[in-house]
């Protein structure tokens, strides 16, 4: 596994070791000592969730923040899905910034998204089944979230606005500058 580390300090792309032959492939989804290496710390990671979507759907962006903020291990294993990262850490050089990257069960590649940062996907395939390792519960109590579409990140999510399909929850969502006096 190699690690490529983003512009965002602790935010990095994992690319497996990928073995083909006739019969198919394998790879390593996930080595602790490995992460290690990459990260220079293992987190413990305690729950594993998956979801499926269809073509344009954007899910995020979202956090939980406080003690029960959460680290992610993100990867698709069918279809493709533009990964999204935004830095909100209040003292960082990057925040507000963010990176995004193609995530697909072609190229198999990973993205780690550390504590204090918004996450979200948009699906590029027909259908998509996302899976990520978090290294705390989900508490509902500690959700955070901006909307997708704030006009101060202009995220490119890479689906034509008339084809995008938000939950409710996310087309309400408050506006980054909103979300920004809460946490200073």
């Amino acid at each position: 596994m190699k690690g490529i580390e983003t512009k965002l300090k602790g935010c990095f792309i994992l690319e497996p070791t990928i073995f083909k032959d006739d019969r198919g492939y394998f790879f390593e989804s996930y080595s602790e000592e490995k992460l290690n290496t990459i990260l220079g710390y293992s987190p413990k990671f305690v729950q594993d969730n998956q979801s499926r979507s269809n073509y344009g759907v954007v899910r995020g962006l979202h956090l939980q923040s406080g003690e029960n903020a959460q680290a992610k291990l993100v990867r698709v294993i069918e279809g493709s899905v533009l990964d999204v990262a935004v830095d909100v850490r209040p003292n960082s050089d990057t925040f507000g910034q963010w990176v995004s990257v193609e995530l697909s069960a072609e190229n198999q590649r990973q993205l780690f998204v550390p504590r204090g940062f918004l996450h979200g996907f948009s699906v590029l395939s027909e259908n998509a089944t996302f899976f990520y390792k978090c290294d705390n519960g989900y508490n509902k109590s500690s959700e955070n979230g901006v909307n997708p579409l704030d006009k101060t990140l202009k995220i490119d999510w890479k689906i034509d606005f008339e084809k995008m399909i938000l939950s409710e929850k996310d087309q309400d969502a408050q506006s980054f500058n909103d979300f920004k006096t809460k946490i200073y």
